[in-house]
């Protein structure tokens, strides 16, 4: 079986909707669903306000990422504004739950909450898959790493690629330092680095080193070519992003005419 997190999620609700209190007809809210039915429960609170509605779907987001529920977000809350969303998050939960109706990060918070819950259910998933391989788990965040870590089981029976030099999604979740965890809670797994580059030349992979020599590190690398030493860098500097995409496709074009 080949999946995403969400997909491999979704097929977990599908099969065990009775464990989790839900009928098999549920469906699947999407962006646009989400914003109508947080603007309809909230207009009292927040009036429609287009950033705070936005605050408030992105603090959801996180909330259920980080597997906070209504209850310990108001918990956590110190904020006044904390509070509100907390309150506002307790609603749609209700909501959304009285609908049987999911968003999308409950196709990863509901499977995570359910295995940790239910032992019955946890083993014949982890009977069901017996080996695991993770890619990109740079880019996991808190609820998807747990959900790897309940599937596997103390077999441990599984591989994670990722390279923390690689990671991009902090601003939706996502925790290079899962990497850590995984060498704490699974002392046993072995680690390979993969520093040899095919694809780049010696002197493009120097500038890379010096580059992310800055980066806080989870593990240390250095990465080496055996296709030479390569042609000298061009440097080209752009105003903005848009400008920096004409200048690489007009120097693309310029190469293939």
């Amino acid at each position: 079986m080949i999946s995403t997190f969400h997909t491999l999620g979704l097929e977990i609700i599908k099969r065990e909707y009775a464990a989790l209190e839900m009928k098999s007809n549920f469906s699947l809210f999407d962006d646009q669903d989400q914003l109508a039915l947080l603007k309809e429960l909230t207009e009292k609170w927040l009036e429609n306000d287009k950033t705070l509605v936005a605050q408030l779907i992105s603090t959801i987001s996180n909330w259920k990422n980080d597997l906070v529920d209504p209850k310990k977000a108001m918990e956590l809350a110190r904020s006044e504004r904390d509070k509100l969303f907390a309150h506002c998050y307790g609603l749609y939960h209700a909501h959304m739950r009285a609908c049987n109706v999911l968003d999308f990060d409950d196709l990863i918070l509901l499977p995570t909450l359910l295995l940790q819950r239910n032992e019955e259910v946890r083993e014949r998933w982890q009977n069901r898959i017996r080996y695991l391989l993770v890619d990109e788990y740079q880019d996991t965040n808190t609820s998807q790493y747990e959900l790897v870590k309940l599937l596997v089981g103390n077999r441990a029976r599984f591989t994670v690629v990722g390279d923390d030099d690689q990671s991009i999604y902090s601003w939706r979740g996502a925790r290079p330092q899962n990497l850590v965890l995984l060498k704490e809670d699974f002392p046993a797994l072995q680690v390979i680095k993969l520093e040899q580059n095919y694809r780049s030349s010696e002197r493009i992979l120097k500038a890379a080193n010096i580059l992310i020599a800055n980066n806080p590190h989870v593990f240390e690398k250095r990465l080496f070519s055996e296709l030479g030493y390569g042609e000298e860098l061009k440097v080209v500097t752009a105003n903005n992003e848009d400008h920096e995409a004409e200048r690489v496709v007009g120097e693309l074009i310029a190469t293939t005419s």
